[in-house]
């Protein structure tokens, strides 16, 4: 059960909320502040389960058993609306006040003026990513975060909570669960750390080596781009058959275009996992060439089974680090991923000098 999960590595946290329901005291609002992307999706179903149980326990804990409590954990609560970016900009827009189109933030919105159809009658939102909403967005926002529909219940969750307007972080409590560290537990993970492993201490500057180095990430990226649009694809099956059946084509070419737009979106967010993860490595790496221990690193697991030398060049673990840092950066402009990854194979092979962009 996810709530016991949560109470058990948060247990201050959770002991706060349990608190303000028994006393009547929870908020219709909260920020979740967190560094860990599984933490931020998982809470608002947790949030929601403290909301909304008509039969809490004594100290305020969801019952677990009735219907709103069972459906939240299996997802099928039927007024858990959502809204996150999808558009390949990774923005959440604000949307015409009149008929406005779905992942906007006056459909998102609308939901909550609709009659309610469950035996709660109570209706949750979840805004994922609210850094990512514009400050128009957000200052549409505010008024029905100040005066909500009855029996709502909102939760915002986000890495960056300084992108957030000081007008939308004083209408809601804000609760941070921070682990100040990031798991790198996804698909493609052991095949990127063995790669990385060997571009960096088994190429011996061959540059047939690092061209397979670089064609290993550059299918990972390929894999990665698969799946978001399998994963996309099957959220809008249903949808895309219906306007199959019942829209003229213009109406489908809509449908077709958000769903690109939506696998645009979904690929970035993981993509911006794998390069994490990648940064990592080369990070942990320069640390245990100044001597860290590996059990004094934040994330050790990343060399499990992987026998590293037992001496690391300080000067050279910089300019690897350099080199993976310059290569996240080229990768926020439109270049060809392909040519970035295999520039960044070159750097590293080769031990050429990066020097890294100036900040403004």
């Amino acid at each position: 059960m996810l709530f016991e999960r949560f109470e058990k590595e948060f247990p201050i946290q959770m002991a706060c909320l349990k608190n303000a329901r028994k006393n009547g005291r929870l908020s219709h609002a909260y920020i979740l502040h967190s560094d860990d992307p599984e933490l931020r999706r998982d809470f608002p179903t947790v949030a929601a389960q403290i909301a909304i149980c008509p039969f809490p326990t004594e100290d305020g804990s969801p019952c677990g058993e009735c219907k709103g409590c069972r459906s939240l954990e299996n997802g099928t609560y039927p007024e858990f609306f959502t809204l996150e970016p999808a558009s390949k900009s990774r923005i959440i827009p604000v949307g015409e006040t009149s008929n406005p189109e779905e992942d906007t933030l006056r459909w998102f919105e609308g939901l909550f003026y609709l009659t309610s159809a469950t035996s709660e009658g109570k209706k949750v939102g979840v805004i994922y990513d609210a850094d990512r909403m514009q400050p128009a967005a957000q200052n549409a926002f505010l008024k029905t975060l100040e005066e909500p529909p009855s029996s709502t219940f909102f939760i915002l969750t986000t890495g960056h909570p300084s992108e957030l307007l000081p007008t939308t972080l004083s209408r809601c409590q804000m609760i941070s669960l921070i682990s100040n560290r990031c798991s790198y537990s996804f698909p493609w993970s052991e095949t990127l750390f063995k790669t990385l492993k060997a571009l960096q201490f088994d190429s011996e500057e061959s540059l047939a080596k690092g061209e397979d180095c670089a064609l290993a990430i550059i299918e990972i990226f390929s894999a990665l781009g698969d799946e978001a649009s399998d994963a996309v694809a099957a959220k809008w099956e249903k949808r895309l058959e219906h306007a199959k059946d019942e829209l003229e084509a213009a109406g489908r070419k809509r449908i077709e275009k958000r769903m690109d737009a939506e696998g645009g979106a979904e690929y970035l967010k993981r993509r911006t996992c794998f390069l994490s993860a990648l940064h990592c490595w080369f990070s942990q790496i320069y640390q245990l060439s100044c001597g860290a221990a590996p059990e004094e690193l934040s994330n050790p697991e990343l060399f499990a089974g992987l026998e590293l030398p037992q001496k690391i060049d300080e000067e050279r673990a910089l300019n690897d680090l350099a080199a993976a840092e310059k290569f996240l950066y080229d990768l926020n402009f439109y270049v060809d991923e392909s040519l970035a990854v295999r520039s960044f194979c070159l750097n590293i092979v080769l031990g050429n000098q990066v020097t890294l962009p100036a900040r403004i």
